[in-house]
């Protein structure tokens, strides 16, 4: 995708006590602005939102911030990650991208056979069907898992840590209905809600979005025509944000959302099932 822009944009960066304009990659070379509670948190989120008012704010947690080799944060869709690997190798994508193809297949057929709604959108629509796999977890796609929620981000980047956590502020274009594609920008954004059926309550709750490149990267000839640093949502970076959380959700007005509250029982989410099912037939993950 294209770089969030080559002109400033406003973000809270280091120690700086205030917003002041600075370039996407000098955000993500840094350790992170810190904040001591989710109050402070969303403070610093609505004014950055306010004055970088032509781009829609998305959030993703995570417990580590990961790195490029020149030392800049990294957030790379599944499908791209070198998991271990020391270069993402034909053999390697070829075979992630064969495992997706099957994936789609039979998420197609069980769906069919447990009557969800929508069949001939899920069939029409590849983005759609990445975008259940990627979100249940069931193979590696070329989709980023995001939120428009702040709490929800925040939450998830609190789950098995207890010092120290990150949430990752993404700038996109504005949003149109299920999905949303900028030829500008060379990104779509897939609204989860409008993907999943009702009765998955999981991605509502989560209120999840997915970023992917435009026009998507469906095989290994596609996938040739784009540098490896290039597909890195990290390009859209508008603010990188420390969580201190040994105080980050002391106050009884901001609680944190519980595990169970982030993922609902099998009984509440059919999508679930239907997901164990897909992992059982596809096998042990070879990459």
């Amino acid at each position: 995708m294209e770089k969030i822009g080559n002109q400033k944009i406003w973000s809270y960066f280091e120690r700086s006590s205030k917003s002041r304009p600075v370039a996407n990659t000098t955000i993500r070379g840094g350790s992170g602005h810190t904040v001591r509670s989710y109050f402070d948190l969303a403070r610093k989120v609505a004014e950055l939102q306010f004055r970088n008012r032509e781009h829609v704010l998305l959030f993703r947690g995570q417990d580590k911030d990961y790195r490029t080799t020149k030392g800049n944060s990294m957030l790379k869709a599944a499908m791209f990650r070198l998991n271990g690997h020391k270069r993402l190798g034909p053999k390697i994508l070829a075979t992630r991208f064969s495992r997706l193809r099957m994936a789609e297949n039979e998420l197609v057929r069980l769906y069919q056979r447990d009557k969800h709604l929508d069949l001939d959108r899920l069939k029409r629509n590849r983005i759609l069907r990445w975008a259940i796999l990627q979100h249940y977890e069931v193979c590696a796609t070329p989709l980023l898992d995001v939120t428009h929620s702040l709490r929800i981000a925040a939450s998830f980047a609190s789950l098995g840590s207890a010092g120290e956590a990150y949430v990752f502020v993404l700038g996109v274009p504005n949003l149109s209905g299920a999905v949303t594609a900028s030829s500008e920008a060379n990104l779509q954004i897939v609204r989860l809600s409008s993907a999943c059926p009702p009765s998955a309550i999981r991605p509502h709750i989560q209120e999840g979005y997915l970023l992917g490149e435009y026009p998507e990267i469906a095989d290994i000839e596609q996938n040739a025509h784009y540098r490896y640093y290039e597909m890195d949502f990290g390009r859209r970076l508008v603010a990188k944000f420390r969580l201190d959380l040994p105080d980050f959700w002391t106050s009884k007005n901001y609680p944190r959302a519980s595990e169970q509250a982030l993922y609902p029982g099998d009984h509440r989410d059919p999508l679930l099932n239907l997901a164990a099912n897909l992992r059982a037939i596809l096998g042990p993950v070879e990459a």
